[in-house]
């Protein structure tokens, strides 16, 4: 036990996953802890045993009077800066932290810092991937992939790895975070609600490298100019990836090849996963392995097993010569146009949810590959609208997934796609999109069964 916080009076705000866990390390290291929820805590049974540990426990809002004796805050990465409290903290000078910047005082591990507007999430999953069974010691998952980064610091060793996902909204709250190796998959202008300008988005994306020194490596897209320029002054070993030109000091494509610092790595077709963001996202984590000493054959293996995010344009097979995905998790037509602009071949299409008092115009420009589509949900009649808007020949509207599924499956022919990308959130119909996803996977496996 090292005590590492015995005597300092921290306060934690937020009892959500991540609350819950920085409490419980805070309470193994000795601090004396003020836990803070806007929400009503009285009926959680944790809560009570808390408060018999000597845990105060203040609910129901923020009240400044908590901050009295606070030597700082660890707050769970989604509470906003702009509430009261964290200001008055601020103009205190106290200082305020997320999981992430404990986590790194803790871990005896190296750590790989991957963030990006889009693709970190598949970018971190495939890394850690590649590198199963290649490193020496265990390698572990963490971060904004949902897995507490304070519980998998407590776990590790000098041998081990942490490949850990970072948002923006972590990442703003880190001071002496460093991790060996850092990627940038993207930067585009996102959360502005959250930092208020892009510029500040950018900047708290920024404090990734801000410790790094000449001996780390910095992995970023070097399609993306505006990124090299922001990075160009860190003293990291520079490794960039690119899909469009050929980077010989990093990672990219040629000759329907991933190549590596003039090395070929693998085929580009023994990757399962379909678009050109996800070669990006391939690139990336190549690079990672590559730094890391992975040897060809195994990044072949690991790519070509590679199954992709659950509910994230979800690769689930070929049956009788049809493909189906699942992307439950496109709750808004930006996704879905992602999931859109995957496929070349003819889309029989999934789609409808939540109304949210939106359109689906954005949709029509990318429509064109679509065949079918096969609407559920509150949101059915004003998709039908628009997908008419593009010409779609055949719009069949159903009440629920299951319905609009199997019409949607027994109409696919030979060479089509089947893409469930709902467009629209799932609560009309589904507690959350997982449900929702997994509702799907289980028509094709019935499918699959009966084939």
């Amino acid at each position: 036990m090292t005590n590492k916080y015995a005597g300092q009076h921290i306060l934690v705000m937020g009892y959500a996953l991540t609350g819950k866990s920085i409490v419980n390390y805070l309470q193994k290291e000795s601090a004396k802890i003020t836990l803070n929820d806007r929400g009503d805590l009285s009926q959680d049974p944790s809560v009570n045993l808390l408060l018999k540990s000597g845990v105060r426990v203040v609910d129901k809002g923020h009240p400044l009077e908590i901050l009295e004796g606070i030597d700082f805050i660890v707050k769970t990465p989604g509470i906003p800066y702009s509430l009261e409290i964290i200001q008055e903290a601020l103009h205190r000078g106290i200082p305020i932290y997320t999981d992430v910047e404990l986590a790194y005082r803790e871990s005896l591990a190296p750590i790989i810092g991957i963030t990006g507007s889009n693709g970190k999430t598949t970018t971190t999953c495939l890394a850690h991937h590649l590198l199963e069974g290649s490193w020496k010691g265990k390698v572990e998952l963490a971060g904004n992939v949902g897995v507490p980064s304070i519980e998998v610091a407590q776990e590790v060793n000098e041998a081990d790895l942490i490949v850990m996902e970072l948002s923006s909204f972590q990442l703003m709250g880190t001071q002496s975070f460093h991790p060996q190796i850092a990627v940038f998959t993207n930067i585009y202008s996102a959360h502005l609600d959250y930092h208020g300008t892009r510029q500040d988005y950018i900047a708290a994306k920024l404090k990734l490298i801000q410790q790094m020194t000449e001996k780390d490596y910095l992995i970023y897209n070097a399609d993306q100019t505006e990124l090299e320029e922001w990075l160009k002054d860190s003293p990291a070993i520079k490794v960039p990836f690119s899909r469009q030109k050929q980077v010989n000091s990093g990672a990219y494509i040629k000759d329907h090849s991933f190549y590596f610092q003039g090395q070929e790595v693998a085929l580009i077709d023994q990757f399962n996963l379909p678009g050109k963001h996800n070669l990006e996202n391939a690139l990336a984590a190549i690079a990672i392995a590559k730094i890391q000493g992975v040897k060809n054959a195994a990044i072949q293996e690991k790519l070509a097993s590679f199954a992709g995010i659950r509910h994230r344009i979800q690769p689930l097979g070929t049956i009788k010569g049809i493909k189906f995905y699942n992307d439950s998790k496109a709750t808004n037509t930006v996704a879905t146009i992602t999931a859109l602009k995957s496929f070349d071949q003819d889309i029989i299409y999934i789609g409808g949810g939540l109304d949210r008092g939106n359109d689906f115009q954005d949709l029509i420009p990318y429509l064109n590959k679509v065949k079918a589509a096969f609407l559920y949900g509150e949101s059915k009649e004003k998709m039908e609208r628009d997908f008419r808007k593009a010409k779609v020949k055949t719009i069949k509207l159903f009440e629920n997934l299951d319905q609009a599924s199997q019409a949607a499956i027994s109409f696919a022919q030979e060479g089509q796609i089947v893409l469930f990308s709902p467009a629209c959130a799932s609560w009309d119909q589904f507690k959350n999109y997982e449900i929702r996803g997994d509702r799907f996977i289980e028509q094709v496996e019935s499918f699959r069964r009966e084939a």
